[in-house]
């Protein structure tokens, strides 16, 4: 089973890196996780240039000059969970809303008309409200207009993740928020998601289910953001060596201003945040690497052909949002509202090609 060290024994493997440690983590075809260490450390944060270059070396091997793209699809903003940071803690007075089957088919279907072939359904957590039955019958109801459909709900049992599987749904994107237990503790006030230990096994049960991507990330701005990466890096590996035909992805969000005006714990800056992601795709050359719009315009320009390989686009995270885009009850403000094309024609000025589709499912099981 699955274990994070504490961050303290994090901090302290990192801030015991040299630069020489640097130098070899960035020779090496597999650096390891003391060589993540060593990227992640503040001798590292000085060879920024380094890393980046080392970087775009090892995205463009692997993934060529494509960047695939996707949006999110919001569907209920009802949580049971009371988490400090989340515009849809069940705290705040928002208004709540659960699309219906036939309004969330009709903002898959503006996407789809959008020219979006990947699409990632997110909810809060509340079962009672939206639970494997719905995302089921969606599923079943717009598999043939996508290539791929991600969720990013509340964690199931394997056996959910099987039926919703076999339903149409291709990926699961569950992240820890933070692996530092003391913060995980102390932003999480009540609700099923303050199990610590069970939501860092839901990866695994996800690909156990057979699922055929599965996506981690931490919620940067709870904790030290190196100790963050390390403790990625570790679940990276383990999942690697245990589930090692289910794809992999992670993704970098940072913390944006929500209602109940949480304010971060600790400072995030684009320089942290672009370190922590050269660092991860030396690490490992082949995992998908996501920025959302989160990001601001000008950086997620920037970071073109050095890293990520995939971003959303055109993105609304109020329930409703693409057929009614003044409503409100967002979970969060998004920092880039450019749209797909847009987004699209940034991607190819810098000399790269803007995928909206993932692989034919069809290709997928000739395998």
């Amino acid at each position: 089973m699955l274990s994070i060290p504490d961050f303290p024994q994090l901090a302290e493997r990192i801030a015991a890196c040299t630069e020489a440690d640097v130098q070899q983590a960035l020779l090496s075809e597999h650096p390891g996780i003391q060589g993540l260490a060593a990227l992640l450390s503040p001798v590292a944060a000085h060879m920024l240039p380094d890393l980046a270059r080392r970087s775009a070396e090892i995205t463009a091997r692997r993934f060529g000059r494509v960047i695939q793209l996707y949006a999110p699809v919001y569907l209920s903003s009802f949580c049971t969970n009371r988490c400090a940071y989340c515009g849809f803690s069940a705290d705040n007075k928002i208004e709540r809303r659960l699309l219906s089957m036939a309004e969330a088919e009709a903002e898959m279907d503006i996407l789809h008309g959008r020219g979006f072939n990947h699409i990632l359904l997110v909810a809060g957590e509340a079962s009672a409200k939206l639970g494997v039955d719905y995302l089921e019958e969606l599923a079943e109801r717009t598999r043939d207009r996508f290539a791929a459909i991600t969720i990013e709900v509340q964690p199931m049992s394997t056996e959910e993740y099987r039926r919703l599987f076999k339903a149409g749904i291709t990926g699961v994107a569950i992240y820890q928020e933070t692996y530092d237990r003391r913060i995980y503790d102390q932003v999480h006030l009540s609700g099923k998601k303050c199990d610590y230990d069970y939501r860092l096994q839901t990866p695994a049960r996800v690909a156990e289910a057979g699922m055929r991507e599965v996506g981690i990330g931490a919620l940067l701005g709870l904790a030290d953001w190196r100790c963050e990466g390390l403790a990625l890096g570790l679940h990276l590996a383990w999942l690697r060596k245990n589930y090692w035909r289910t794809a992999l992805t992670v993704s970098f969000p940072r913390l944006r201003p929500a209602e109940g005006d949480f304010q971060p714990l600790v400072i995030t800056t684009e320089h942290d945040l672009s370190q922590l992601l050269f660092a991860l795709r030396i690490f490992d050359p082949d995992v998908g690497l996501l920025l959302s719009t989160r990001e601001e315009e000008r950086y997620r320009n920037g970071m073109i052909g050095l890293g990520p390989t995939r971003y959303s686009a055109g993105s609304s995270t109020a329930p409703g949002g693409y057929a009614h885009p003044d409503l409100e009850g967002e979970q969060f403000a998004v920092g880039d509202h450019r749209s797909l094309a847009e987004v699209c024609a940034s991607i190819e000025a810098k000399g790269h090609d803007p995928v909206r589709k993932d692989w034919d499912s069809t290709f997928q099981k000739s395998f």
